[in-house]
């Protein structure tokens, strides 16, 4: 029987066995705390342990299972909250009350509650890895469909169940492969946490995710199946971005990874997703929602592995062809982790302390997003958006920079916009996106042909608005010319009107497309005919005080997102009190 030699934090070593493998998941101790082999050499096999280790002695046993670190993938994980090894928060709970106790031996997955089944083969049918064989409702709002898991043979249908209420853990089907070997299949798969669910072909990026956040969706757009990081030191709304994007963003599946986060706010999330009522189906939120909750006083071998549970679950769900996002706050949680976990390795540390391997950790989870077709032949996608908290707000630390080389946009929050109240505090000069020509196309086809010219209009106001704030803050707003006095009130009302959005407003939390592009046209107007009137000698003190300037800025409140016809009323206005304006000069 294979012992603990040594217990050093959530490292364990075990001396002198070949019992175990690479990445085998394994029983340490009496309480038998779940746990991963991550070192073999031939003296000594080096284990981190997901749970916490006080009290662990050298001479426990430590037994082997003979398989790697796994997720159960099967009904029942939608609308639930786990930790960071999908084990129910719930059943935790009713265990060991609100405080965790470690070796609680709970079922992943409810296996004793039956589903209205529904079988989508029959007997003499061909089925390959990845096909569907039955599906059922797992929620209001999402069919679950077990498929043939990727590394299976395939082969001829010889028994199927019969549709009704079924366990997850009941036999649905029998297939016999090419040998003659008969093998049944429950709802129930197992995958591997760090190993990518395999896909048919990976397709290209061409739709946005649409956020209904105006500085995401117009300025820096995220793609569905892309990767997108949000930095930003304390109070900036990191969490709270998140939030706005899983309530809105027009995936059909969120999973929020709360990894190393404050207690307190998982249960925000928990509270106000509870009572958001979806925009999609009008059904609550959690419908489409699985939450994975390893707050900073968890056990930190746990936060590591929360990410790659997350993300396999997500790979699950886009086998079935569904679009995922996932919420990972933060990302530097989990880096911070890598670095303790090292640090008890005694591993040879790089910048800043975090290992070596930084770099590929995070490109290894950033790469698992995309949009692809699926083996079972439908187009799925897993988009990414990471949270990162540098300290101080500095962006060079290690986690940013290198989340910054694999990742395709980059919203940067801004301590000052943030302490102004200006949300979301994405700071439009520092954030980029490289989605903007991959899905240009989308934008053209499906709300105007001109949306793409028009951004850019809006976009190129502001970058020159930044330039000429350094003259202002010199010499002062007055020796500007005109032209650049109505740059300036354009590019303001852009960023309070605009820009700035409202969470807690019924019209302003979510703005569709054409709103968006609706009120980027009657801002360009408002430029256009007031350097008109200026050409023409109006005073820009005139055109000021026409008003249309702080109306634009409160447009976002005085016209509903349901009528967009006070768009045009809006634009006949503005145009004849401009020209009125221009009129008068002559």
């Amino acid at each position: 029987m294979d012992v603990i030699y040594s217990v050093n934090g959530p490292v364990v070593k075990v001396k002198g066995t070949k019992s175990f493998s690479m990445q085998e998941m394994v029983y340490v101790g009496s309480k038998r705390l779940i746990a991963e082999v991550i070192g073999v050499a031939s003296d000594f096999t080096t284990i981190q342990v997901y749970e916490g280790t006080t009290g662990l002695l050298p001479g426990e046993p430590v037994e082997g299972t003979g398989s790697p670190m796994s997720v159960m993938l099967a009904p029942g994980i939608i609308t639930n909250i786990f930790d960071g090894i999908e084990r129910p928060l719930n059943r935790l709970e009713e265990i060991s009350g609100a405080f965790l106790s470690d070796g609680a031996n709970v079922e992943l997955l409810d296996t004793e509650k039956e589903y209205d089944t529904t079988l989508t083969v029959k007997v003499g049918d061909s089925i390959e890895p990845g096909m569907c064989y039955c599906t059922c409702p797992e929620s209001a709002v999402v069919t679950h469909k077990c498929m043939l898991p990727p590394l299976e043979k395939g082969g001829e249908v010889v028994w199927v169940a019969e549709n009704g209420r079924h366990k997850i853990t009941d036999e649905m089907i029998k297939v016999r492969d090419s040998f003659g070997k008969e093998t049944a299949y429950t709802m129930i798969q197992k995958w591997p946490i760090r190993v990518p669910r395999p896909c048919k072909e990976r397709l290209p990026i061409s739709k946005p995710l649409i956020t209904g956040q105006r500085v995401i969706d117009t300025i820096s757009p995220i793609a569905k199946g892309g990767t997108a990081a949000i930095p930003g030191g304390f109070g900036t709304g990191k969490t709270m971005t998140q939030h706005q994007l899983a309530k809105w963003c027009d995936a059909d599946i969120i999973i929020y990874i709360g990894c190393g986060e404050r207690g307190n706010e998982m249960t925000q999330v928990l509270t106000e997703f509870s009572e958001l009522i979806d925009p999609r189906t009008d059904k609550p939120l959690t419908d489409r929602t699985m939450l994975i909750a390893n707050t900073s006083n968890m056990p930190v071998a746990a936060r590591e592995a929360s990410i790659y549970t997350g993300i396999t679950i997500a790979e699950y769900y886009r086998d079935m062809g569904y679009h995922i996002a996932i919420m990972a706050d933060s990302t530097s949680r989990w880096a911070e982790a890598l670095r303790e976990i090292s640090g008890r390795l005694e591993e040879m540390p790089a910048e800043e302390g975090f290992p070596a391997y930084l770099p590929s950790r995070i490109a290894d989870f950033y790469e698992r997003a995309g949009y692809v077709n699926t083996l079972g032949g439908d187009e799925g996608s897993v988009t990414i958006i990471g949270a990162v908290s540098p300290q101080g707000s500095d962006f060079s630390e290690p986690v940013t920079q290198n989340t910054k080389r694999f990742v395709r946009c980059f919203l940067a929050l801004d301590k000052n916009l943030a302490y102004a109240r200006h949300y979301p505090a994405i700071n439009w000069n520092d954030s980029y996106s490289e989605y903007l020509d991959d899905i240009a196309q989308y934008f053209t086809d499906n709300v105007a042909a001109d949306y793409m010219e028009t951004r850019q209009r809006i976009s190129s106001i502001l970058s020159k608005e930044n330039e000429l704030m350094e003259i202002v803050k010199l010499m002062g707003s007055d020796v500007l010319p005109d032209d650049q006095k109505i740059l300036i009130e354009t590019a303001r009302v852009i960023r309070v009107g605009f820009l700035q959005q409202n969470a807690f407003h019924k019209d302003d939390t979510y703005v569709d497309l054409d709103k968006q592009y609706r009120m980027m046209k009657i801002i360009l107007l408002l430029f256009d005919k007031a350097n008109e009137a200026a050409g023409r000698g109006a005073d820009v003190a005139a055109i000021k005080a026409t008003g249309w300037f702080e109306k634009l800025i409160k447009m976002k409140y005085d016209i509903p997102n349901d009528k967009p016809q006070m768009f045009d009323e809006y634009s006949e206005q503005l145009t004849a009190d401009l020209d009125g304006l221009e009129a008068q000069a002559n």
